[in-house]
């Protein structure tokens, strides 16, 4: 598997991350059958893709990258689907998480 590859394969688990992060929201606390079950499906589908990657980039460079790009992308759902809109100090923080990541992927020896 080459490069191109592993990031295809990185940004299917980021989404899959943030698919099972919103229905564990829908879940309410995974009393809703339905939503439990797209969330548990998600995760595991997640975790196989985040193998993948690993198979090319290293762990810490990979779950940096995923962590980072899935909380990204977790908050801008949080926006558009629940409405929840971050303070200042959250969107502080969240431009530091851009700057790891961009930092972890760009300036380190993989």
């Amino acid at each position: 598997m080459n490069m191109t590859t592993s990031y295809l394969f990185l940004a299917l688990a980021v989404f899959l991350g943030v698919t099972s992060n919103s229905f564990a929201k829908s879940a309410e606390g995974f009393t809703l059958f339905v939503p439990s079950i797209i969330t548990a499906i998600t995760i595991v589908l997640c975790m196989y893709a985040l193998s993948m990657v690993m198979k090319n980039i290293p762990m810490g460079i990979t779950y940096a990258s995923f962590a980072g790009l899935t909380i990204l992308a977790t908050v801008a759902v949080g926006v558009i689907r629940f409405k929840q809109i971050p303070n200042l100090y959250s969107v502080i923080g969240l431009i530091f998480i851009i700057t790891g990541v961009l930092m972890v992927n760009l300036l380190s020896n993989k």
